[in-house]
């Protein structure tokens, strides 16, 4: 493992140092259009996103401490939520901080490596993220449709390795994707139209030919993408059928509210990342993007704590006694 590690890091270096090897023709940074080029914009576009991230960061941080201080709550599905906070916590602060920093310098470039990285971490997060809302809607599945065998086909031990195989299959992909783009030749220009490096922008820079880049993010997207989705429908679609079956209706209202914040949540990461993908044949980036790169990279992760817990009351009180101090009941 060690070994491993050690030729993963050496070569990160020489994928860092790849931009700047070659003749000087070769771009060495890439410079980030931002949101906006209108000066008079910059401070209030700074206090917008610094609030939306510290907002982002207390509702996360929020739920993840109300998971830990409740005894109630330490159970599969609210392990699998704070795992989910703890993303929303990263994918976040890969791209805002940078953002803000280039609002406070106006200094948009960005160097070849750094760019590199963002884009490895994004894809580790979001991957993680795809995978993730898999393995909580299997969670509902076997909560309601095989509560007998439940605590049996979800233990500790289950628990850890579902969400140990969501990261190891998402590092797998943004580990491939990130070595396949510091193969590509960037000749200039080196201007993305965008807030972050994402592969989409820079395939359209890129002097050399995209067929193999472009034919990895398609597969990564049915592996990642349209398996995880269809397997999330098969479940909600047990789901419903045996919700569907419960004679009580607040027995049924009760199986569907553990259900709907996470339909909400899996149809807001879904809707937006199919469509940030499916513009690989645009010639330009368009402002359409910066919108989408912000619902993905901000909103959701902003608004997945409070999905969570605004009908949630088992969520709610634990929130209730991690601020006041209360201990909650024996």
């Amino acid at each position: 493992m060690e070994m491993r590690l050690k030729e993963f890091c050496c070569w990160w270096k020489k994928a860092m140092d790849l931009g700047a090897s070659g003749n000087d023709s070769v771009v060495t940074e890439f410079v980030l259009l931002g949101l906006s080029e209108t000066p008079a914009l910059q401070p209030i576009l700074f206090t917008v996103f610094l609030l939306a991230y510290v907002a982002t960061l207390g509702g996360n941080l929020s739920i993840l401490a109300a998971i830990l201080a409740e005894p109630k709550l330490h159970t599969p599905m609210y392990f699998f939520l704070g795992n989910l906070s703890l993303l929303d916590v990263g994918c976040i602060s890969v791209t805002v901080p940078a953002m803000l920093r280039r609002f406070m310098s106006n200094n948009r470039s960005i160097p070849y490596g750094a760019c590199l990285s963002q884009l490895f971490c994004f894809h580790l997060l979001a991957g993680a993220d795809c995978f993730l809302l898999t393995v909580m809607a299997y969670d509902r599945y076997l909560a309601i449709c095989q509560p007998l065998t439940y605590s049996t086909l979800m233990s500790w031990g289950i628990q850890q390795a579902l969400v140990g195989m969501s990261w190891a299959f998402s590092f797998t992909n943004a580990l491939t994707q990130t070595v396949a783009l510091s193969t590509l030749d960037f000749c200039g220009p080196h201007v993305i139209n965008h807030f972050y490096c994402d592969l989409p922008q820079l395939f359209q820079l890129s002097c050399s030919s995209t067929q193999l880049n472009e034919l990895l993010l398609f597969v990564a997207a049915a592996f990642m993408g349209v398996a995880p989705l269809v397997l999330i429908t098969v479940s909600y679609a047990h789901v419903a059928a045996a919700v569907l079956r419960i004679r009580s209706a607040e027995g049924r209202k009760k199986a569907f509210s553990t259900c709907g914040s996470h339909l909400t949540v899996v149809s807001v990461f879904y809707g937006t990342g199919v469509f940030s993908y499916m513009r690989l044949g645009s010639v330009e980036a368009s402002d359409k993007d910066k919108g989408i790169g912000i619902l993905n990279t901000v909103i959701s992760p902003m608004l997945n704590p409070l999905i969570y817990s605004l009908r949630n009351p088992d969520v709610q009180g634990a929130l209730q006694r991690v601020f006041t101090g209360r201990r909650p009941p024996e």
